[in-house]
């Protein structure tokens, strides 16, 4: 009978630590599901939540002068004065983040280049966009591609947004929007818009004068003779292309 009681108990036991291990790999199982799922998230949910948070804190007189801010930029008529798709790229040498020059042309000869803007690392939606560009990295490799970056900052301030967020490609500074106003997509800031930037995150300190003037938060892809070949415009800086849905065009461009 003590015999039969002991190898009860130790079934009983037994019993007890599978169903406990089995309840703790569920609970990891639903962990690693949740951490796929936060991984997974798209650019554009991220964006999202980012607007959704600043509009819960800011003041409905900031809210105001952003989004008059974003009306005169419409209104403006520099969606209508961008490149699009169809027109030649305009050729470029600028400067990277080492002082190393880097043109377009050079780019063009390794294969298709996915070309965007970003107003600058003082900017919350810039750097979302950037951190979601290089987890797309990869993926733009592997369909031939490289990723170039502009930005109107000096080049010290870019150098620290591409050290800061890690990023393995090209960000140059087109100080004075040079490159930009060939392209078209360079806007003047409203006065109030302007005045709050200087006095947040000091603009013109960053980009190293006074004309308050931004870049769109374009995305080009250029085809290998230079021709436009996709092209996300927006006047909206809190809205930018999807990184997946470049590499979706990339790959249309190789079958």
């Amino acid at each position: 009978m003590k015999i039969m009681k002991i190898v009860s108990f130790c079934l009983l036991l037994t019993a007890v630590w599978a169903c406990d291990n089995k309840k703790s790999n569920r609970s990891t199982t639903i962990k690693e599901n949740s951490m796929e799922e936060s991984n997974s998230m798209l650019q554009s949910e991220a964006l999202e939540e980012r607007k959704v948070n600043f509009g819960k804190k800011a003041d409905q007189h900031i809210k105001k002068i952003y989004q008059d801010g974003l009306d005169a930029v419409r209104e403006s008529g520099v969606l209508k004065l961008a490149k699009n798709i169809g027109d030649m790229a305009p050729n470029f040498t600028l400067k990277n983040a080492m002082g190393t020059e880097v043109s377009l042309q050079e780019y063009l000869k390794k294969g298709p280049v996915v070309l965007v803007w970003y107003r600058g690392g003082w900017c919350p939606y810039c750097n979302i966009n950037l951190k979601f560009l290089q987890d797309e990295l990869p993926n733009f490799k592997a369909q031939g591609a490289n990723l170039v970056a502009l930005t109107p900052e000096l080049p010290d301030q870019s150098i620290s947004t591409s050290e800061k967020l890690h990023l393995d490609f090209e960000v140059l500074s087109d100080v004075g929007n040079v490159v930009g106003q060939q392209y078209g997509v360079v806007f003047k800031l409203t006065q109030e818009v302007a005045d709050i930037y200087n006095e947040k995150f000091g603009l013109n300190e960053h980009n190293g004068d006074d004309s308050n003037e931004l870049p769109l938060a374009a995305t080009y892809v250029i085809d290998t003779d230079g021709t436009i070949v996709y092209a996300f415009l927006d006047a909206d800086y809190r809205k930018r292309a999807e990184p997946a849905d470049i590499t979706n065009f990339l790959k249309t461009m190789n079958k």
